[in-house]
């Protein structure tokens, strides 16, 4: 069982994980980002960077509506538990037993257990899946089950772990049938409303077409650009990837899956979506592992659950730590947007500043925010963050940020020591600050080299590669 992150040092840490995030959405040409943390019952930070709508040059803001896409499937799989609980339905169920009309399917006989494990061989999205290029409108009840009549069977049950949106749409009918409620007003009543969600619903809601971040295409190649994608019903689907939500509100659903937890669904029944019951191999190397509508990731020290979502223009991803009871999750708005590389990137940062210091920590008397900031040479871009009550040096274009990382020891009010020890880089060399009458940093020398602000360097590089010509003409 993990510790879970302590309130403190998760509040500190956050700008410099802001200041990061940022830095990756520029680098990665993201048009926004939501992400938010919550410890406990306490929502640490909620935060929206970049752009709602980049083209039309719309600011995001945290109650942006975002397409989650494949996190529909933990509210289905929590809305079966729920029905299970109540005795309204058994996993041991066959479909026919709640959809009758695929009794003349070949997948008839699966078991709403191997729906909610991907265990039940069914196909995927179907055969014509044009609409997730938004060519066509997705399918409704009717095409689905003729669809599975015709084309639903792909392998046997329990032969092969393989994913399907069809399989979990099958299983949004179930929870019709033995609800006596249409899939949206279930999961409204008895997951949305309980937990009081006002960003959050199960298909696109034209009421609130103006609250929603607009999706973007994806790029083509590294100098395309994005353009703005609407936003569709997905039908019969919904139960798989119709819904909308917040980052904020998607931690306060998480919230509800710790232990402990009463909102929703039990701790015996929390176990049983997330403990493992597939581990998916491809090619010879772990591709991932997932239980019963969640997907369980190793970080760190910490077993994670949770979902990540794909939807046209959208992006998404949220973890949960059930036992240390911590959130996070963080939305994009483009296809290929880098949501879970984010996400993961934020609890590193979480677990380094929880980590204890290996040199001494800031000095008395010493405000360690005087030495924070991003700075810039001609050879590359740095972080000096505050983590954990102590100063970090991060590789700032990283993919994973704390992959290299020093410690830092603050000597006195204008210099610091990279602690020493075995490495590559300036271990044991001081670092020393530049700055101005108002305190504000001016130069940084580190390594025996100068780095500036980062819009300082911007301004002075042309100039500086073009004074190589005089060093070259002395030489």
């Amino acid at each position: 069982m993990t510790e879970g992150y302590d309130v403190e040092t998760v509040t500190e840490a956050m700008p410099a994980i802001a200041s990061w995030l940022e830095y990756r959405r520029v680098m990665l040409r993201t048009p926004g980002i939501q992400v938010a943390v919550r410890v406990g019952d306490q929502l640490i930070s909620s935060q929206a960077i970049g752009y709602a709508d980049e083209p039309a040059g719309e600011p995001l803001r945290t109650d942006h509506l975002f397409r989650i896409a494949s996190h529909s499937k933990t509210f289905t799989a929590t809305s079966i538990m729920q029905l299970v609980e109540r005795s309204a339905i058994r996993l041991d169920d066959v479909i026919t037993t709640w959809v009758p009309e695929l009794a003349p399917s070949p997948i008839g006989q699966v078991t709403i257990r191997e729906l909610l494990g991907h265990q039940a061989g069914v196909i995927r999205d179907g055969v014509d899946t044009d609409f997730w290029q938004l060519m066509r409108p997705f399918p409704d009840r009717d095409e689905l089950i003729k669809l599975c009549i015709e084309h639903g069977r792909v392998f046997e049950p329990n032969e092969h772990f393989k994913y399907t949106n069809v399989g979990y749409s099958l299983l949004g009918l179930a929870i019709e049938a033995a609800s006596g409620q249409s899939y949206a007003d279930y999961v409204s009543e008895h997951i949305i409303g309980r937990l009081g969600l006002t960003n959050t619903g199960p298909e696109y809601d034209p009421r609130r077409q103006a609250d929603y971040a607009a999706g973007h295409s994806g790029l083509l190649d590294g100098l395309d650009t994005r353009q703005a994608i609407g936003h569709v019903d997905t039908r019969g689907m919904a139960a798989a990837t119709g819904f909308y939500s917040t980052a904020e509100d998607l931690t306060r659903y998480g919230a509800a899956h710790f232990f402990g937890a009463e909102e929703l669904i039990t701790d015996a029944s929390k176990r049983l979506i997330q403990r493992t019951e597939s581990v998916v191999t491809v090619n010879g190397k772990e591709q991932g592992r997932y239980g019963l509508g969640m997907d369980l990731t190793r970080i760190g020290d910490r077993q994670w659950v949770g979902h990540s979502g794909g939807y046209p223009g959208h992006i998404t991803r949220t973890y949960i730590d059930p036992d240390g009871q911590v959130v996070v999750s963080v939305l994009t708005n483009c296809i290929g947007g880098p949501a879970t590389q984010l996400a993961e990137g934020v609890i590193k940062l979480l677990d380094l500043a929880h980590r204890a210091p290996d040199g001494s920590a800031v000095g008395d008397g010493i405000d360690p925010h005087t030495f924070t900031g991003r700075f810039a040479s001609l050879m590359g871009v740095s972080e000096i963050a505050l983590l954990g009550g102590r100063l970090v040096a991060l590789a700032s274009a990283a993919v994973d940020p704390t992959d290299t990382w020093d410690e830092l020891e603050v000597v006195d009010a204008d210099t610091l020591t990279v602690t020493a020890g075995p490495g590559f880089g300036g271990t044991g060399e001081p670092m020393s600050y530049q700055r101005a009458a108002d305190g504000t940093v001016e130069l940084v020398r580190a390594g025996g080299g100068s780095r500036w602000p980062v819009e300082v360097f911007r301004q002075r590089r042309s100039g500086q590669i073009a004074a190589l010509g005089q060093i070259e003409g002395g030489a």
